[in-house]
């Protein structure tokens, strides 16, 4: 008996250590830069924007969060064509929208609430009255729980996240790791480098590149060797870098995260431009697929980011 029970118990903790889950702080931590930048763009309140997300995604752990990248609860609708999953919620198998990834989420999320004549009210707000957003979001259907607001209101005012709407990034401790920066398991701020933005994706640091950035100027920021930046994001030395290129500063992974095991390919991209968005090298993403290195993928295609793809 006591061999079965200490079976079960070990058989438990793998799973909770292979599905660790996120944090709401590493969540917060994660998207906050997108959603200042959907506030920026859409007049949406950042705090409304990632107080919602927190809410419904369960801090980035529900089931529509992880297999769909729906971080909102946004359901399909009828004006909705594109990729779709089907999920209990009032009701039994209900279709939600499913997405590339969580910033296709987020911007939808923004262009929901300013294309629907039901929100519109909201938008005469004061933009920092997070308070009077919490609410309208009910008072228009948003959501059905009645308690929706004080939820919302209680997530911005633990985590201070009304400094967001005036531009504020919120500062969370985190484990030093490198060369003695603050680094979280999402995008951060970070004071060295000329107070330059590092990012993190499947725990790889990258950088996005601005008009003034060159190949010679980030190595020597960056104190690299000439061949590693190059090395790190599969290019040439002499290729000329573009205004808003992600650039990984550490080496990608063999495989992407646990919460990423499939992408769907949209039209224009390439397997070089999935390996750059997962921080997958290049050569372990064909293996992964059984293509070819001088394979590219269709519209729709399913590429596998983490295990093998079946053999026919």
């Amino acid at each position: 008996m006591r061999r079965i029970v200490l079976t079960l118990l070990l058989g438990v903790a793998a799973t909770c250590f292979i599905y660790a889950q996120t944090t709401q702080q590493e969540y917060i931590s994660q998207y906050q830069d997108l959603a200042k930048r959907q506030m920026e763009k859409f007049g949406v309140p950042a705090s409304i924007i990632l107080a919602q997300g927190v809410l419904e995604s369960g801090s980035g752990n529900s089931r529509l969060a992880v297999k769909a990248n729906n971080h909102f609860g946004i359901k399909c609708h009828s004006s909705w064509s594109g990729s779709r999953i089907y999920h209990d919620d009032d009701a039994k198998n209900e279709c939600f929208r499913k997405y590339r990834n969580a910033e296709k989420s987020y911007q939808d999320h923004s262009e929901f609430l300013r294309g629907a004549r039901r929100y519109a009210f909201l938008f005469d707000l004061d933009p920092t009255d997070y308070k009077g957003w919490a609410k309208g979001l009910r008072k228009a259907g948003y959501a059905t729980d009645p308690k929706y607001p004080q939820k919302l209101i209680r997530i911005i005012e633990e985590n201070k996240l009304y400094q967001l709407d005036r531009g504020i990034s919120i500062a969370i401790a985190s484990p030093t790791q490198g060369m003695g920066e603050l680094v979280d398991p999402g995008s951060i701020s970070i004071d060295i480098f000329n107070q330059r933005k590092i990012y993190m994706r499947n725990r790889i640091k990258y950088i996005i590149v601005s008009n003034e950035d060159t190949y010679k100027s980030l190595t020597k920021a960056f104190e690299l060797m000439p061949w590693q930046l190059a090395k790190y994001n599969e290019i040439n030395k002499d290729d000329k870098l573009k205004e808003g290129q992600e650039l990984y500063i550490q080496p990608k992974r063999r495989k992407a995260e646990p919460n990423h095991p499939v992408h769907v390919v949209e039209a224009g991209e390439t397997m070089y431009s999935i390996s750059q968005m997962y921080g997958i090298k290049l050569k372990h993403l064909y293996r992964r697929n059984r293509v070819e290195s001088n394979y590219e993928p269709t519209e729709g295609e399913k590429i596998y980011l983490r295990g093998r793809k079946p053999a026919k």
